[in-house]
């Protein structure tokens, strides 16, 4: 089996190379974007540099570009959860909304056949007329007041598809960012998805002064003479008569610092304040001080707290962004000068992409008026901009994507199964507390099956599968990171805790203890045998044979995946836990009977699925045998004569011989509680017979 592995890997190798040779990445012609944006739409000639189309809008007078159409996939090929990108038609209009967002090819197993395609439509009709400068968001179960007071943009996701949509969320949101850094003046910077961060734990006490000397707090002033100078030439040019008399005191002195860095917040900030702010700001949002003295303030009188600033703007590399107040209720540690300074704390969101080792470049509106009755009003903009000492930042690193949310929005999700999986740990390492009765081993293994179950498989939605196979083929044949996986971290922790059982105790921790679908037919093979079903088993010879089965179905489905896309989605259907698990049997009938089907298998054969036709435990099977021990003790009565494991082993994983089959083994650990057992294993109850029956020789004086 071992060389088979080793030869179907070069296969996988060849054809990956014969396949990334074909490769192609957008697929529309023009004549396909002619019939998307029909008339009154004009599509012009795709461009020669840069992959997008003009569409253009006929007027009375001229013809001019409205929106830049693209695919997705030749600027951003994400790997979807199946190792293979979305592909998205997207049309940007000149302000940098979202015309029209279609869907071209997708190859996620949840909206193949699971949900189907229709979930994924409607998710992605909500783009349409939404921003690149807002910041969008998918729903995490909010409410829709508190959807309509937030800063955020939320769009509604997709139960049982969250990982995918996120990817395609990162998809068109990146590949979008990128024509519009080309096409609509936006950022000219890096990528920004590699942006630096704020260290956390850079942090000394400093006073006012010590926070100027610092470069932590960025001082500007406009003196009366220099706003009056701004208005020369224009109709309200010397209407300020406070400017004539004193040219020379200030318009405005304006401060500014950035509160994410611990030296400017924890010292600008009462502690109690401090703590509130890090509970509010989202990983990745800024929070950014502006404080200004004089005649004119940063806000006007009619400034509505908790919106958007009325006369402060921030810009970062040409791309306008964001900011809004944060409405904090609190007092500041300033100077007494400053004491009656007019301040604003406002939050600028993690996906508006402010890169803390850039400069920012405030503009301060300043309006005059002219008249009584309809009057003339000019404005002009007072630029100042404020740069973060190098100490206080981390340099921009790859690791800054969109995925760190799936993880911190799951954060106790993740903790239960941390803490299932120690408990787990913990048990199989004492296998002699676990199997000390019989008793005991069936309470825990049931209590823990449908701990994975219901937790992991139902609701968390942790179901491992031979997908995840060909997703890292398919990923790896196109050079394409595996960062995909990182936006499923159940599947990620799974994985991680997997892979190191693998050197422990082989393949049957998982198949035994943490597979959602094992569990189910377990647990339904329990409740069977309690209505009267009896197993049945299959003979020896015949089990060997049928167990080689699900190693061809691997074979299949592994060379499958370096030939074709198309064909790989259809054949891991022959696993049933998309069905079961993932959609809890709602689905086309052919598929729920199939499900249905392998279930009421274990019923009469323990776990037949598992056992002959399951390609992933095929691929664990073979992973397994990187076990470094024989973790199961044997005896030398094992086999010769002894055959109590070996019949009551419901897996047949244990030879004639004595020696257990770790690649079929799941670890039930019945044959443990039986070895461990004075009553239950022959050659332990022998000896106990043996020393009952001698019958003891005492010799004169009483003495033996």
């Amino acid at each position: 089996m071992w060389k088979f592995a080793q030869s179907l890997r070069t296969c996988v190798c060849l054809l990956g190379l014969v396949f990334c040779a074909v490769a192609q990445a957008g697929v529309l012609s023009r004549e396909n974007m002619v019939q998307a944006f029909a008339a009154p739409l004009v599509v012009g000639e795709k461009e020669r540099d840069l992959p997008v189309w003009p569409i253009y809008a006929q007027d009375l007078t001229s013809t001019n570009v409205i929106a830049y159409a693209f695919e997705s996939i030749d600027f951003a090929a994400i790997p979807g959860f199946s190792g293979t990108p979305f592909n998205l038609l997207v049309a940007l209009d000149k302000d940098g909304k979202f015309m029209d967002v279609r869907v071209l090819s997708q190859h996620e197993p949840v909206f193949l056949d699971g949900l189907g395609p229709q979930p994924l439509f409607k998710f992605v009709e909500q783009y349409k007329n939404l921003s690149l400068k807002q910041s969008i968001k998918i729903g995490l179960g909010q409410n829709s007041a508190a959807k309509a007071n937030s800063a955020n943009v939320y769009i509604d996701g997709v139960a049982k598809a969250t990982a995918s949509v996120r990817i395609l969320n990162q998809s068109l949101l990146a590949a979008s960012l990128k024509v519009a850094r080309a096409k609509l003046g936006y950022s000219t910077g890096t990528d920004p998805d590699l942006i630096a961060r704020i260290r956390p734990n850079v942090f000394e006490p400093l006073d006012w002064n010590g926070l100027q000397k610092a470069g932590l707090v960025t001082r500007k002033v406009f003196k009366n003479s220099e706003v009056d100078a701004a208005f020369k030439g224009t109709a309200v040019e010397g209407l300020d008569e406070e400017a004539r008399r004193a040219p020379d005191a200030h318009f405005v002195e304006l401060y500014f610092a950035h509160l994410n860095v611990p030296s400017a917040g924890r010292n600008l900030l009462p502690p109690q304040t401090w703590d509130y702010l890090q509970k509010r700001l989202d990983p990745g949002d800024h929070a950014l001080l502006v404080i200004a003295k004089g005649r004119y303030g940063i806000v006007s009188e009619d400034f509505q707290r908790g919106t958007v600033p009325d006369r402060l703007t921030l810009n970062q590399n040409k791309l306008p962004l964001e900011m809004r107040d944060l409405d904090l209720d609190t007092q500041l540690v300033l100077p007494m000068e400053l004491k009656d300074a007019q301040w604003r704390v406002f939050r600028v969101i993690s996906p508006a992409g402010l890169d803390p080792s850039q400069p920012l470049n405030f503009e301060l509106l300043v309006s005059r008026a002219k008249g009584q009755f309809m009057p003339e009003v000019v404005n002009k903009s007072l630029g100042f901009s404020a740069e973060l000492p190098d100490r206080y930042f981390e340099a921009a690193s790859s690791d800054s994507k969109s995925w760190g949310l799936s993880w911190t929005s799951r954060w106790w999700e993740l903790l239960v199964l941390v803490s299932g999986l120690a408990v787990l740990a913990w048990a199989l390492a004492k296998p002699k507390w676990l199997t000390r009765s019989q008793a005991r081993l069936n309470r825990f293994r049931t209590g823990y099956l449908l701990f994975t179950l219901f937790f992991i498989g139902w609701y968390a939605q942790g179901q491992l599968s031979i997908v995840n196979f060909t997703a890292v083929i398919q990923a790896l044949i196109a050079k394409r990171s595996l960062s995909f996986f990182l936006y499923d971290p159940m599947t990620v922790l799974l994985w991680l805790f997997v892979a190191v059982t693998f050197f422990l105790w082989g393949r049957g921790t998982f198949c035994g203890w943490l597979c959602p679908f094992g569990a189910l037919q377990e647990l339904t093979a329990k409740l069977t045998q309690r209505l009267g079903v009896k197993q049945l088993r299959v003979p020896s010879n015949v089990d060997k044979q049928l167990k080689r089965v699900k190693y061809g179905v691997l074979a299949v489905i592994l060379l499958s995946a370096c030939i074709s896309v198309t064909w790989t989605d259809r054949l891991v259907e022959v696993e049933p836990f998309k069905t079961s698990i993932t959609l809890n049997f709602v689905r086309a009938w052919p598929f729920v009977i199939w499900a249905v089907a392998t279930v009421l298998l274990s019923s009469f054969f323990y776990k037949g699925y598992c056992r002959y036709l399951c390609p992933l435990g095929a691929g664990m099977g073979l992973l397994g045998r990187l076990r470094r021990f024989d973790w199961i003790e044997r005896r030398t009565e094992c086999g010769q004569p002894c055959q109590r494991c070996r019949s009551d082993c419901a897996y047949q994983a244990i030879e004639k011989s004595g020696k257990v089959d770790y690649e079929e083994c799941f670890q039930c650990m019945d044959c443990v509680v039986i070895y461990e057992s004075d009553a239950l294993c022959v050659p332990l109850l022998n000896n106990v017979r043996k020393a009952a029956t001698v019958i003891p020789i005492i010799q004169a004086g009483g003495t033996q």
